[in-house]
């Protein structure tokens, strides 16, 4: 499945997978090397997800006279 398509919990649930395999032992370098690209995608994907999120809640929580940052 895409990482896009990915809801945040299922891409963290993934992500916490792949640092227990990387953590666990010394899996090849090959199969190393895709896990850890698969975890910066991951990481990248959440991190974005939980960008859009706060900047959503800062837009719903101003209030009014806020939105200039005078004060």
């Amino acid at each position: 499945m895409p990482a896009k398509k990915l809801k945040f919990e299922d891409a963290m649930g993934r992500l916490q997978e792949i640092t227990a395999r990387l953590e666990e032992g010394e899996p090849p370098l090959e199969e190393a090397m895709a896990l850890f690209e698969e975890g910066a995608k991951l990481s990248a994907l959440c991190y974005n997800t939980l960008d859009r999120a706060e900047q959503k809640v800062r837009e719903l929580t101003v209030l009014p006279g806020e939105a200039g940052g005078h004060e």
